[in-house]
């Protein structure tokens, strides 16, 4: 996930503006339970598929989510159970907040 020669915070930064897209928390926080197929994940996100397309290119280009080819069918799941935790602790903190 990033460029390994730049420094850790300009590494964490990019991973943070990465998250800063509502569309790309909500599918980050849709695959915490389960892979799912893009047709499934258009169905729980009010976008157009093109956008949601792009969206999930982000999210596989940094490494945050993988994708499987099932004959036609496209599937998506986290890349690692630390973006589970990430998000966890994203939630814990606002909560903290209110």
């Amino acid at each position: 996930m990033g460029d390994t020669s730049a420094p850790l915070h300009h590494s964490k930064a990019e991973l943070f503006r990465t998250l800063g897209h509502p569309v790309r928390i909500r599918v980050l926080e849709l695959l915490e339970t389960r892979p799912m197929a893009v047709r499934e994940l258009l169905a729980d996100i009010d976008v157009e598929s093109s956008s949601l397309s792009q969206q999930l290119a982000v999210l596989r280009r940094v490494g945050l989510v993988t994708s499987t080819r099932q004959g036609g069918t496209v599937e998506y799941a986290l890349a690692t159970d630390r973006v589970a935790d990430l998000l966890r602790a994203g939630r814990e903190l606002l909560g903290a907040l209110d």
